[in-house]
């Protein structure tokens, strides 16, 4: 498929970019809902600022329109594809991509699509780099060399630092290589003072809370590995009738973990305080609602976001002891570390989140808040991004 064949999609909302302009292609599956997906845009919408040109390739999906309005230009292509005929097809799809719009810099933000955006690279003789966004599963061999794919980028982003020592010390990428960039927040959208009365009551009211229930949130899709049936079991050992305990998350059809999920609920006799909500569009809301956040993933969580937004709305932050909570949560002054798993460490937790006076939750807003504010903005994280590209576009 070449680019004439393609879908493209051009933005009309925004001043046409100087055709010399250095210009980026970021790859990736699609535009679906996603963290990964949102910082595509909000690089793309950096790149523009800046005077850069911003493509954007991907099989489509409804955060396309997103692009344009962000300055950019999308090309439809099926990188979403692991089949090895459509990889290699995309190959010369991406290359005439290339070509066609003077690409600078190939960045690619995920795996299948990053073995086509390499071959084509390195087909056009232009820069290849990579955001890794995961530890990946790499439990035989044939997986692991699937993976290293994006360590292959002349420049490799790791969201975390945690991701930058699990590249190095698992891949034997050189740390010279390796620049570590925080996933970003919107502090703007994740502003407890953008957050009005009306949208906390219309959620309390759909979640049917009573007045004053003290609430525990766990934001996160329906599975097992983020680690609802943990907390499920905390609550059971924390034995506050009084609190609400909302489970915050789609099951993307996992149904049969959700039925669990609910038969582990009724086994306690918790229905009336243990709520699966499903997917909630309105999660700066949701934060507000709640009196401290849980995330009790069971696996390292490669940056840790819901703590980020959290903190960035002011709540504390109960999470698990490793991968990227460790620099998300500041144990004793945001939130607290437990440890993985540990049902009877997250019930203490809880104990004394609840427990907080309101001088104590205030200190613990303000450093949670300044903590963000420090290390995890959307703006930090396009300018060490931009910076990246800086560095490697003299090497053309």
């Amino acid at each position: 498929m070449t680019p004439a064949e393609a879908e493209i999609q051009t933005s009309h909302s925004a001043p046409a970019p100087d055709a010399e302009a250095p210009a980026v292609l970021q790859v990736l599956p699609s535009l679906a809902t996603g963290g990964v997906e949102r910082g595509t845009i909000d690089i793309a919408a950096a790149l523009t600022a800046a005077g850069w040109r911003a493509v954007v390739a991907s099989a489509g999906g409804p955060m396309a329109h997103e692009v344009e309005r962000a300055g950019g230009l999308h090309v439809t292509l099926p990188v979403d594809s692991k089949n090895p005929l459509v990889m290699r097809r995309n190959v010369k799809a991406i290359a005439d991509t290339i070509r066609t719009h003077n690409i600078s810099i190939v960045h690619a933000r995920s795996r299948a699509p990053a073995w086509s955006a390499r071959s084509a690279a390195q087909r056009c003789g232009v820069p290849f780099m990579t955001t890794f966004h995961g530890t990946y599963n790499f439990s035989n061999p044939a997986k692991k060399a699937y993976n290293a794919i994006m360590t292959k980028g002349e420049r490799v982003i790791a969201i975390s630092e945690f991701i930058g020592r699990h590249i190095e010390e698992n891949y034997g990428t050189p740390r010279e290589k390796i620049r570590v960039v925080p996933r970003g927040i919107d502090m703007d959208s994740f502003n407890p003072d953008a957050v009005s009365a009306e949208r906390m009551i219309q959620l309390s009211q759909a979640w049917r809370l009573p007045d004053d229930a003290p609430v525990i949130m766990l934001p996160g899709r329906l599975t097992r590995w983020k680690g609802q049936s943990v907390l499920i079991e905390a609550a059971r050992r924390l034995a506050r009738p009084d609190v609400r305990v909302l489970l915050v998350g789609d099951d993307q059809g996992r149904t049969a973990y959700r039925d669990e999920l609910e038969s582990q609920i009724a086994r306690i006799g918790a229905e009336g305080i243990i709520h699966l909500t499903g997917p909630c569009r309105d999660m700066a809301a949701a934060y507000m609602l709640a009196d401290v956040v849980v995330s009790a993933s069971t696996d390292p969580e490669a940056f840790g976001r819901v703590a980020a937004e959290a903190h960035a709305m002011g709540r504390p932050v109960i999470a698990s002891d490793h991968g990227g909570a460790r620099e998300t949560v500041i144990a004793g002054e945001t939130g607290w570390l437990v440890p993985p798993g540990d049902a009877d460490a997250l019930a203490r937790a809880l104990r004394t989140a609840l427990t907080m006076t309101n001088d104590e939750r205030d200190t613990v807003a303000r450093r949670a808040v300044a903590h963000v504010r420090e290390n995890f903005t959307k703006q930090q994280m396009c300018a060490a991004t931009l910076a990246v590209y800086d560095e490697l576009l003299p090497q053309r």
